[in-house]
């Protein structure tokens, strides 16, 4: 019985190229580990907490009227002088020690006397896993202004 010889071919431009590239088992992994973030990505973009960013102070009314809960982030002075009826007290700079005192089955609007720190309350939110926190546009002094209901008395 004669013996066939098998050569292995020498001519290497069968694997050179982009198919060649895409028949080594580890650049199928990195393809399929890598379409597989992808999916994940796409799928926490489409998942709408159905609140926004950001509200105007008219909306947080709204949502309060709703059962959303007002998270006060000014100091304690402000706090002090007027806030929002049945909104939780947590200055900024102690909010990421006391996440546990906010609850997270609720919408959660932050409100500060600037702009910029209701987001940044809202962001160590969001951080930490509420879904459904979103920060106020207007300050309290802005809620105050347009008639909506306080605790305490704002100064003259």
């Amino acid at each position: 019985m004669r013996r066939k010889n098998y050569r292995r071919s020498t001519n290497t431009s069968d694997r050179r190229g982009v198919g060649g590239f895409l028949r080594r088992p580890s650049v199928q992994v990195f393809i399929i580990i890598f379409a597989g973030v992808i999916v994940y990505l796409l799928a926490l973009g489409g998942q709408n907490s159905g609140i926004a960013r950001d509200v105007s102070v008219d909306d947080a009314f709204a949502l309060t009227q709703q059962g959303a809960l007002i998270l006060d982030v000014r100091e304690q002075k402000e706090w002090d002088e007027y806030h929002a009826p049945n909104s939780i007290f947590i200055p900024l700079g102690q909010l990421p020690a006391r996440l546990t005192e906010i609850p997270r089955d609720k919408k959660i609007i932050v409100t500060c006397s600037f702009v910029s720190c209701s987001q940044q309350g809202r962001d160590t939110l969001l951080a930490a896993g509420f879904t459904q926190a979103t920060s106020m546009t207007g300050s309290m002094q802005d809620w105050f202004a347009k008639g909506y209901p306080i605790e305490g008395a704002p100064p003259e």
